[in-house]
């Protein structure tokens, strides 16, 4: 349990980020821009936004909230707050257009500046590369992914059904291991998209699964969104943060929804992790698959560091992806490129990457341990890179 100073602090930390959300979109009303938000979804029916004048303003009382940070008793909260001010007060220097991109992963998502190497790029293709060749499938790497993904394929006007009979069974799995505090009447439904900037994105105060039917969709990459998405992904993150608020077990910022910040990697990395949560691996085209998702994350932040960094053209960027995407298509391709372009979330590709590299080892670790500490650790409070590996080593003392 937390104590009750870190959930007071977690109520104001909340109003705060509200507040800097509502000065965003008063400038950017100001600029007749369209309307982006910092906080993508709020649960919250009483948090009222901090009314801040300016960003300089929201800085002086983010500053203090730092502060506050510091005096938490609990060792993980100390650390996870503190970041969370850090990267909100980064998003107000973004604001004012003081923001360099390589200052952004740093200082938004608390991860070294840099793309995916060029070494663990080529050591995931040899993994794919070894997949498919215990798959039985010939010739080199494209022409290997190609056959698997049209054995693998779904055809479009089957992808709503296919994915709903998946979304159940990753529901059914995720019971066994993890209490889902609803009935199935409340989860998710798929709806089908075109012309997006997202593979697919959880809907939850609707609860739609929109899901871009533009990239080519097999079967194990459905699995996986369900997943993701669904069960034990982003639903579950959500519904809990909801309920276990409700309850007083978990903090008010677990009724919002940040991007950009320093909870974004752990927050992707936990979907990705759910189907080892569940025990949902079942052959190599599912391994085959979580290879693909973690070798097109590489590749994805490598090209918005040529764009954003190095001062590549988009066309060049664009070529330089659809000629090592393997699977997906044109469509996978537009949509990265869609999501890299935006300056408000092209940081932000880099948490798909991290967020596995995060979360994977700490689940290993939690097999010796109680797991149910370890759900109650990851679903109930948020985490950083550095907060999480903190809440690891006090599980396993």
């Amino acid at each position: 349990m937390l104590s009750d100073t870190t959930l007071t602090f977690a109520e104001e930390v909340t109003r705060a980020v509200l507040g800097v959300d509502a000065l965003w979109q008063r400038l950017q009303e100001a600029n007749g821009d369209e309307p982006e938000h910092l906080v993508v979804l709020n649960m919250s029916r009483h948090h009222l936004p901090d009314a801040f004048r300016d960003t300089d303003d929201a800085r002086s009382a983010l500053q203090r909230l730092r502060e506050q940070a510091q005096r938490l008793p609990e060792p993980d909260r100390k650390i996870y707050y503190q970041q969370f001010v850090d990267s909100t007060i980064a998003f107000t220097d973004w604001l004012d257009g003081n923001l360099a991109f390589d200052a952004q992963l740093p200082r938004f998502l608390h991860v070294p500046s840099a793309p995916v190497s060029d070494e663990r790029i080529d050591g995931l293709r040899q993994d794919l590369r070894d997949l498919f060749n215990g798959l039985k499938y010939d010739g080199d790497l494209h022409s290997q992914a190609t056959a698997w993904e049209d054995r693998n394929r779904v055809p479009r006007d089957e992808v709503a059904g296919v994915l709903t009979k998946l979304m159940d069974e990753a529901w059914e799995r995720t019971t066994r291991v993890i209490e889902i505090p609803a009935g199935k009447d409340d989860g998710m439904r798929p709806v089908l998209e075109t012309g997006v900037p997202y593979n697919a994105r959880c809907d939850y105060s609707r609860r739609e699964v929109g899901l871009n039917i533009d990239p080519v969709l097999t079967r194990p990459a459905l699995k996986h969104l369900a997943v993701h998405e669904c069960y034990p992904g982003h639903y579950l993150q959500f519904k809990l943060g909801e309920v276990w608020y409700k309850q007083g077990i978990a903090p008010a910022d677990m009724l919002l929804s940040v991007v950009n910040t320093a909870s974004s990697c752990t927050f992707e990395g936990i979907a990705d992790a759910g189907m080892e949560f569940i025990d949902w691996v079942e052959d190599d085209n599912d391994r085959a698959q979580a290879v693909m998702n973690r070798y097109r994350a590489a590749i994805a932040t490598r090209a918005a560091w040529r764009l954003h960094h190095d001062g590549w053209s988009s066309d060049d960027v664009h070529d330089e992806l659809h000629r090592d995407t393997l699977v997906g298509g044109e469509g996978w391709v537009d949509n990265r490129m869609r999501f890299i372009s935006a300056p408000e979330r092209s940081a932000l590709i880099w948490s798909y990457w991290w967020g596995e590299e995060l979360v994977a080892p700490a689940w290993r670790h939690a097999q010796s341990m109680n797991q149910q500490a370890f759900f109650t650790l990851i679903y109930g409070r948020k985490h950083s890179p550095s907060s999480l590996a903190n809440g690891i080593r006090n599980l396993r003392r």
